[in-house]
């Protein structure tokens, strides 16, 4: 096997064609310089050199060989730089998990950010919900999750990131809102609501609870995702809570309202990590999202 200073040696003869500069140039004699590259053609079992009294010419083999060895070399240097890079998590990859929810509120954001501080950080994006994130931060599939509360701060850091308004989706042709009015939570008592799932979205479910009186016998659909409810809306079967950035999502026959105080600044959404996490870009990207 040749060795880097070998690897050296080779690329000065074969870019002077002549060992007595090649010498000068890496500030050394030229016995062990020739030696060097016995060396690498022994190790190698190929003639890269040929030797004249006059000169030095480069054989088919060693022509190919000078390409890839200049190829070597760059690596070689950069890759102490690129290390140290990836050790102070300016360089390297984080696995981000995130929601439908939060891909539409700070995701742009988030992508904007890791560009601008971090641009040598690639970010992989996986779509799961809060149960799902808060399984592969333990199991370390994933790095960093955006999520909705409720998860255990004792278990995880978090960081919280937006807080924002709850609006209500109501279909086009009703009376809901008009001319800017906000909707109170004594009209919704007896609204046919929509409603996340108890189980996929228990924040969303257990926040409208706490912040509307909605009769459960109102309930008319139990869904997961917001795309779904806004269909259902936009077929008059009721009225859904969302996010106010879920105002990005236009369906035809939906509108959304503003709701009364019960609904301003009540919806969460955290950075949550696992604190034993060893990926160094982590923490620099935490910092970026600050």
């Amino acid at each position: 096997m040749f060795t880097l200073d070998q690897v050296r040696c080779f690329v000065a003869v074969a870019q002077e064609l002549h060992f007595g500069r090649a010498a000068e140039r890496l500030n050394m004699t030229q016995p062990p310089l020739s030696r060097q590259i016995q060396k690498l053609e022994r190790s190698m079992r190929v003639q890269l050199l040929e030797r004249t009294p006059r000169n030095v010419v480069l054989t088919a083999a060693g022509e190919v060989f000078l390409r890839a060895s200049i190829e070597l070399l760059d690596l070689a240097d950069q890759a102490p730089q690129s290390a140290l890079s990836v050790a102070q998590g300016y360089e390297g990859s984080i696995q981000l998990g995130i929601t439908v929810g939060a891909a539409v509120s700070v995701l742009g954001d988030i992508l904007k950010r890791t560009s601008e501080s971090l641009p040598k950080v690639h970010l992989e994006l996986l779509e799961m919900v809060t149960g799902d994130q808060v399984d592969s931060l333990r199991s370390g599939k994933i790095d960093l999750g955006i999520v909705r509360p409720a998860f255990d701060p004792v278990e995880f850091h978090s960081q919280i990131l937006i807080t924002e308004d709850l609006v209500l989706a109501v279909p086009s042709e009703s009376d809901w809102g008009r001319d800017g009015a906000v909707v109170t939570s004594k009209e919704l008592k007896r609204a046919p609501v929509i409603m996340q799932s108890p189980k996929q979205a228990r924040y969303f479910y257990d926040l409208i609870l706490r912040k509307f009186e909605i009769d459960h016998n109102n309930i008319t659909h139990v869904v997961t995702q917001a795309v779904t409810m806004l269909a259902l809306v936009s077929e008059g079967r009721g009225v859904a809570f969302l996010p106010a950035s879920s105002q990005a999502l236009t369906v035809e026959g939906v509108r959304y309202v503003s709701l009364d105080e019960s609904g301003k600044d009540v919806v969460e959404l955290h950075a949550i990590w696992n604190p034993s996490n060893s990926n160094p870009a982590l923490w620099r990207l935490l910092s970026a999202l600050k």
